[in-house]
């Protein structure tokens, strides 16, 4: 099994795959003049504007659904493992994967919001939407959501429970071990793996809103908490940050581990942790509730920046800082060991070891429970990616009970993966991760060929920006822009309900037909 996931994975993940994602990044910065630097202060504005209703949810709440999806084990897990296999310079192409993903991100998220639909009193949307409607190809929007179900009910929901159990069981010890039918795991992986299933299983059958308030909360709060402990052990080694980011940046480009390591390893993790052009970002973009696309797409964008140039960072410099990393060679050589041979860098003991070194006595503990948090949060987003694309494909086949079997199958493998080796692990994650990315990036860069309409988007809020506007209107028609029905319906209900108060007033006559 671990030969056939590695082959799969040499396949997906070839240098093609790895430049395509670069080179998307780089195709839409330039083709929207760097969106992600000009609207930055937009960005922050709108974060707090956007409203939640019966049928959507705020700017903030979509924000912290996708940010429970992108900030979660690659920013911990994933960091470390850039490291330990492609060395220092691969955190520097995770932050160019970034700062050009930026790009990608606006430009998925709006087409997310351009598309979306009302689904039984909630917003839907993803890539699967936009490319049936902006592409024209329902097969091919078909399947990505077959690939996206298997990738987020299936396979990468293990990666973050995997990562949980190991934290739990390198703060807290393993315990006794138990053979079971599927091997022989520590009590520790096995209690881990059961707490998790519980709670994952009571959070999931409340539904998107319940998901929403739970995310809101609890990834703002780890998340600042987890970069407040790093800039501490950063500031109290502060002589060394300079030699750090010179290693970084010289190692990009002269790198220890070999090029093709270095900026394969940087991009393979950028990507799963801060998910841009992967096409799971758009989902919730779609669910939030807003005047224009284009707004929602500058909020997703600024949460790459958050993902990656804040927390993955932080991460990096802890690791880099303390020595707490190995960085492997070909085969089983080292090129540089400052740790024990059988300590993984598929796993999140690197980030534990680098606080331990700074706070001794209760930095594994912290950071088995920041993981906790940041995984936990991901696997829920991961439920709301695959439900919406089930709730896509119901819209043509009616089979009872779809829901309800994705629900057991995503809690069934949070156990399996809490208790499975890392390395298999993180194989199938990246093969999920793989599949989804290459079907979305082809999917938008053919979608902007065809029709353009995120940069149309871009360019009409742009123009209402200078207008100085109270109310954002978006008219998918007046653009050019098919098939964007829920925008359609919207403004004319707007012009209903306009005519309806202009003909209601006192001493007119009422219209009976408004």
């Amino acid at each position: 099994m671990q030969s056939v996931v590695e082959f799969l994975n040499n396949i997906i993940w070839s240098p093609v795959l790895i430049y395509l994602c670069l080179g998307a990044g780089l195709f839409y910065s330039i083709i929207t003049r760097f969106v992600q630097v000009r609207q930055f202060r937009e960005m922050c504005r709108l974060l707090f504007s956007g409203k939640s209703s019966s049928k959507g949810i705020s700017s903030f709440q979509a924000l912290a659904v996708s940010l429970s999806g992108r900030v979660g084990t690659g920013n911990i897990a994933g960091v470390a493992a850039a490291i330990g296999f492609g060395g220092p310079g691969a955190v520097f192409w995770m932050w160019i994967v970034a700062f050009l993903g930026a790009a990608t991100a606006y430009s998925e998220s709006t087409l997310a919001q351009i598309y979306k639909e009302e689904d039984n009193g909630e917003f839907r949307g993803g890539p699967a939407y936009y490319i049936e409607k902006a592409m024209g190809q329902k097969w091919y929007a078909w399947l990505f959501a077959i690939a996206t179900i298997f990738a987020c009910g299936v396979l990468l929901p293990g990666v973050q429970s995997n990562s949980i159990g190991n934290a739990i069981e390198a703060a807290f010890g393993s315990g006794d071990m138990i053979e079971t039918a599927l091997g022989t795991f520590s009590v520790a992986k096995i209690t881990t793996g059961a707490f998790i299933s519980v709670l994952l299983a009571f959070i999931i059958f409340g539904g998107v809103k319940r998901i929403a308030s739970f995310t809101q909360i609890v990834v703002p709060f780890m998340a600042l908490a987890y970069v407040i402990i790093a800039f501490v052990i950063i500031l109290l080694n502060i002589t060394e940050v300079p030699g750090i980011i010179a290693l970084i940046v010289g190692d990009a480009f002269s790198p220890m581990a070999g090029f093709g390591a270095a900026i394969g390893w940087g991009v393979k993790r950028g990507i799963y942790s801060n998910e841009a052009g992967q096409g799971t970002g758009p989902h919730a973009a779609a669910a939030a509730n807003v005047e224009h696309p284009a707004q929602q797409g500058l909020v997703q964008s600024f949460s790459i920046y958050i993902d990656t140039l804040l927390v993955c960072s932080a991460t990096a410099f802890m690791i880099l800082i303390t020595g707490a990393y190995n960085v492997h060679g070909p085969g089983e050589a080292f090129i540089i060991q400052n740790l024990a041979a059988d300590i993984s860098a598929n796993g999140p003991v690197f980030t534990q070891l680098a606080v331990e070194s700074t706070m001794s006595g209760w930095g594994k503990n912290f950071i088995a429970l920041a993981l906790f948090f940041f995984a936990f949060t991901t696997i829920l987003a991961y439920y709301y990616i695959a439900e919406t694309n089930i709730a896509y494909l119901r819209r043509t086949i009616k089979v009872p009970g779809m829901m309800f079997v994705l629900k057991l199958v995503l809690i069934a493998s949070v156990f399996y993966g809490t208790v499975k080796a890392a390395s298999m692990a993180w194989a199938m994650g990246d093969i999920g991760v793989g599949l989804m990315a290459w079907l979305n990036i082809v999917g938008i860069v053919i979608i902007f060929f065809l029709s353009k309409p995120a940069l149309k988007a871009l360019k009409d809020y742009e123009r209402q920006q200078k207008e100085g506007v109270e109310e954002y209107i978006f008219d998918p028609v007046k653009l050019g822009i098919k098939n964007a029905d829920y925008w359609e319906h919207r403004l004319t209900r707007r012009a209903q309900e306009q005519s309806s108060t202009s003909d209601d007033k006192p001493g007119e006559p009422v219209n009976p037909t408004a």
